[in-house]
């Protein structure tokens, strides 16, 4: 038997993807939760061998959960299920040592052998989204920008940046500077909407 965290914070979703896994003789539903900041708490408690994520999520997103459970979790196998299709979105979560990677409108045996594929070792990745990857360009963005681009979408001015990341405010303008210019934005705003698109924020 497979066992099987869901984490996803649209309640009708979330109960569907449960019954209709549950249909299957050899998956079993342990836990679900809406939160993102409950997924390691609730698989450390659970220990699923396999959690399925979805990116956007309240507390914390998938694909940062992924890396926590691959840090300290490392038995469980994490797929990402999302609506968000973007090449950017497949590399940051297997990055973060994601194994699966299927949309939500996946048909539902085409998911449950995905899991299964996931759970006996293996990867699960939409063809179509590889595919995609492939061909996509890659972020011209660093990881301190991607750090300051993710602030500055929370809403954080530019001196609360600065405290955060423990740098001079007159950095934080240079990074935003640089951003906007790299992703040849109109501004930082722009920045954001533009590396979103792309998956790489």
């Amino acid at each position: 038997m497979i066992s099987i965290l869901i984490a996803e914070d649209m309640l009708m979703l979330r109960k569907a993807l449960v019954s209709l896994l549950s249909l299957e003789d050899d998956l079993e539903i342990v836990g679900e939760t809406a939160r993102g900041d409950e997924i390691l708490p609730l698989a450390l408690k659970l220990r699923p061998d396999v959690a399925v994520l979805d990116i956007e999520l309240p507390g914390m997103d998938g694909i940062t959960a992924s890396e926590c459970l691959h840090k300290q979790l490392p038995s469980c196998r994490t797929m990402i299920l999302t609506s968000l299709g973007r090449p950017g979105n497949l590399r940051r979560a297997l990055a973060a040592h994601a194994v699966g990677f299927m949309l939500k409108d996946a048909e539902p045996d085409v998911l449950a052998n995905a899991i299964r594929s996931v759970a006996a070792g293996g990867h699960a990745i939409d063809p179509k989204l590889a595919l995609a990857a492939l061909e996509a360009e890659t972020s011209p963005l660093t990881p301190r920008d991607i750090e300051v681009l993710r602030l500055t979408a929370e809403g954080e001015d530019v001196g609360q940046i600065a405290a955060r990341l423990f740098l001079a405010s007159g950095t934080v303008r240079n990074y935003l500077t640089n951003i906007v210019t790299k992703l040849n934005a109109r501004n930082r705003l722009d920045a954001v909407r533009i590396a979103k698109e792309s998956g790489w924020l």
